[in-house]
């Protein structure tokens, strides 16, 4: 299983010192320092995610982490015209749709991609023209599933911020079963299935039998803990804790 490290909490660290962001004289912490501290530890992908508010990630740094970081870059993006021609501009390795509310502190939930199937499939023909892998960011419903695969999605990333929200033992027991129906859906619908959202070396264990997963995206945890450790020992801890989940390997 892949390890894909999310660096926006770099950048939003940097912009509340330096808000003219990388082009500031002096600006830290640098996006791209992070990311190859990131590969130093062991990960197998960047996830960045360019807000159309700019709130973290800035246009120069996704240049950056595409022509500076030797590690597949999955742009996190919001389907709006500006974005999607930085995407198309940029050529990452993936791109994975998410839904954009401005005043929402992080993603909330998983995009509706049946109901928003005409705006997206011009887009996600776009990007494949690119080049592009596409994923789709949706919460483990049978119709989001069905919906990504119609509109020949390579990949979807299951939202499991429920799953970590979640403080009874039984409502998350619940939630990690609705995240296993949804990877196998999608594995039937020959999807790879990713997922991300609020994961920790903490909460991870009890997402065990959840069946296919290819790769997990993780920021905010791992950014967190880098605060105590270092961002190489973050990531290096997070993928002992993913080999001891779903490989039993101490």
């Amino acid at each position: 299983m892949r390890l894909g490290v999310n660096i926006d909490h770099v950048a939003t660290l940097r912009q509340a010192r330096y808000p003219a962001g990388p082009g500031a004289p002096f600006a830290e912490p640098s996006p791209v320092d992070a990311a190859l501290e990131a590969l130093a530890g062991g990960a197998h992908g960047i996830t960045a995610h360019l807000r159309e508010d700019r709130r973290h990630i800035q246009d120069r740094d996704i240049a950056e982490l595409r022509e500076q970081v030797p590690l597949p870059l999955n742009f996190e993006m919001g389907n709006a015209p500006e974005i999607v021609a930085i995407a198309l501009r940029t050529k990452p390795a993936s791109a994975c749709l998410v839904p954009e509310k401005r005043a929402e502190v992080t993603t909330e939930g998983g995009l509706a991609v049946r109901a928003g199937r005409a705006g997206l499939a011009e887009t996600v023909k776009a990007l494949q023209g690119e080049g592009v892998r596409v994923s789709m960011f949706i919460d483990p419903l049978p119709e989001e599933i069905e919906a990504s695969a119609e509109l020949g999605a390579e990949m979807v990333e299951l939202h499991t911020g429920s799953y970590a929200n979640a403080v009874a033992e039984a409502e998350r027991a619940e939630h990690a079963g609705r995240l296993a129906q949804g990877a196998e859906l999608a594995h039937r619908a020959g999807l790879q299935v990713n997922a991300g959202h609020g994961l920790t070396t903490r909460n991870l264990p009890g997402l065990a039998g959840v069946p296919h997963l290819e790769e997990l995206n993780i920021g905010h945890h791992l950014i967190a803990r880098s605060v105590a450790i270092g961002l190489r020992a973050a990531v290096a801890e997070m993928l002992e804790a993913m080999a001891v989940t779903w490989c039993g390997e101490e």
